[in-house]
């Protein structure tokens, strides 16, 4: 018995071993999806918005795809991050919402998302991050103080890590987990993930380091990331803060969707950032 026992564990130990190392290795291939397709598949012009392609440069090297999107009579800027999947012409109805709020908004396409290049990583998301904020105070000659700091899922991220550098007007969260690791060790509920994370993306402790006012958006049904997640951060927060329950999927419960939610949005940028 024994024996056989111990025929049936050996391989199945090797495969999982095997698996661990692969995932170790390729880990980045589970956080970062930029598509095959580097070609925006839509442009604001089609809704009806003026735009600005503008090519970003990195202090490492690399050149950033983005978009600048003015309104008129602007009560501030926002610095957009979006999420692990696709690309900023995916994000079109984002720049709507901004825009509708009177917003001026700067989107940016991560490294190796879209036509930017290089290939994504957590710290080259940063580095991308600084690049952003940079081109605002510079050829925009925004004020850190007119500026709000936005992020959807994995974009929310980096936009606290951001928030946390440079102390913006104001930071607002969609639909995002406190960390990594702890997403990943909910989902690969098997696997020693903590043990194995190379990326972090750490949301909690970044909220920590943030004394600017912080709007959470998320979503009871996400079925990507658990609402604990939304709630966690809530708390972690320093005030003034504010949170906002949606309903519906993580790809689904957008801010955007429904009325009553972009007006909450909209009285929080009012209170706390809007220009006079």
């Amino acid at each position: 018995m024994r024996r056989m026992l111990g025929e049936l564990l050996i391989p199945l130990a090797i495969a999982y071993g095997a698996v661990l190392v692969l995932v170790y290795l390729f880990q980045s291939h589970l956080v970062y999806f930029p598509g095959t397709g580097r070609e925006a598949v839509v442009t604001p012009q089609s809704y009806g918005l003026r735009y600005e392609s503008v090519p970003i440069r990195t202090a490492d090297g690399e050149t950033l795809d983005a978009w600048w999107v003015p309104a008129e009579n602007a009560r501030g800027t926002v610095l957009f991050f979006h999420g692990n999947a696709g690309n900023i012409s995916h994000r079109i109805d984002y720049l709507q919402m901004f825009h509708r709020l009177r917003y001026s908004t700067l989107i940016v396409d991560y490294r190796g998302y879209g036509k930017s290049s290089g290939t994504p990583s957590e710290e080259g998301t940063y580095r991308d991050a600084e690049a952003a904020w940079e081109h605002l105070r510079h050829a925009r000659m925004a004020q850190p103080q007119d500026i709000v700091v936005a992020g959807e899922s994995l974009g929310a991220a980096v936009a606290t890590w951001l928030a946390a550098e440079v102390s913006p007007r104001a930071v607002l969260l969609f639909s995002t987990f406190t960390s990594v690791p702890d997403l990943g060790a909910q989902v690969y509920w098997f696997l020693p993930v903590r043990l194995l994370s190379r990326i972090g993306y750490d949301n909690l402790a970044n909220l920590k380091r943030i004394r600017v006012p912080v709007f959470i958006a998320y979503s009871r049904d996400d079925d990507i990331v658990p609402y604990e997640h939304g709630r966690r951060l809530f708390e972690a927060a320093a005030e003034p803060k504010a949170f906002l329950e949606m309903r519906g999927g993580h790809n689904d419960g957008f801010i955007f969707t429904r009325q009553e939610w972009v007006a909450e949005l909209g009285a929080f940028l009012d209170h706390y950032a809007a220009r006079p």
